[in-house]
């Protein structure tokens, strides 16, 4: 099975060409450019390069969050318009359930994957996994603990102390080494890793999804928001501000 595999959570995000198990080639981002600029271009340049034809695509994976909102947008909506074309199937795949899976490899069963994706305003996206004896890329892979969820870094690592139960495990994202000394001032030498190019693994995971008939119609994926558009909020503020509401009901400005 031949999989198209997109990421736009980040940045740089990245595109990927994979084919069964093996990853033909992935790469990064232009992070100089907007996901509007990039795209379809970096991913029919992959396919170029590689000398397959967009029609040659059996299965359409993109990250579905949480992430930049415009650049979910944009991502979801061009790798739709690809399956639409073709009239093939898709996987949105969590970047959180992505980032698990690659902090994992080489990890022992009941080992911790701890992850953190910067959600801007000092927050993080998170997750927080257990390894268990399911192979690499199936979804039985790592059993989810806490998350997803939105929170304060210090507020997110104290919450996890009792589950990590002492291990320091793995901390994986552009959260995780962001607020790196965050985490060290609750967990001692913790292992931290950065933020990788996750759509080869997108990939991998949507492939997987794919055989066990876990594909889906375009228009069924949907970006996964962990809260609400910064403009909402900044609108919402911008309203606080400019009217006070009296006791009696009344509305001064």
């Amino acid at each position: 099975m031949l999989a198209l595999a997109l990421d736009t959570t980040t940045r740089t995000g990245g595109v990927a060409l994979v084919d069964d198990d093996r990853i033909v080639e992935e790469r990064v981002g232009d992070p100089l450019r907007e996901p509007a600029e990039r795209l379809p271009g970096e991913p029919l340049a992959l396919l170029q390069a590689h000398g397959v034809a967009l029609a040659s695509i059996d299965l359409f994976a993109v990250a579905s969050g949480p992430g930049s909102f415009t650049g979910l947008r944009v991502g979801i909506a061009t790798m739709q318009g690809f399956a639409f074309v073709g009239g093939r199937r898709m996987a949105g795949i969590p970047a959180l359930e992505a980032l698990g899976h690659v902090g994992s490899v080489g990890r022992a069963p009941g080992s911790i994957v701890a992850v953190w994706m910067d959600a801007r305003r000092r927050d993080v996206f998170a997750a927080l996994y257990r390894v268990t004896a399911a192979a690499l890329f199936e979804p039985e892979h790592l059993a989810p603990i806490d998350g997803p969820l939105v929170g304060e870094p210090s507020a997110v690592v104290a919450a996890w102390l009792p589950a990590l139960g002492g291990q320091q495990g793995v901390w994986i994202g552009d959260g995780a080494t962001l607020f790196a000394e965050t985490i060290a001032r609750h967990v001692p030498l913790p292992e931290i890793l950065p933020h990788p190019v996750l759509a080869g693994a997108i990939g991998r995971l949507a492939i997987t999804r794919a055989r066990r008939g876990e594909a889906v119609c375009p228009a069924a994926v949907r970006p996964l928001y962990l809260r609400r558009p910064d403009a909402e909020l900044d609108r919402e503020k911008r309203l606080r501000k400019m009217f006070i509401v009296t006791r009696d009901g009344d509305v001064e400005n």
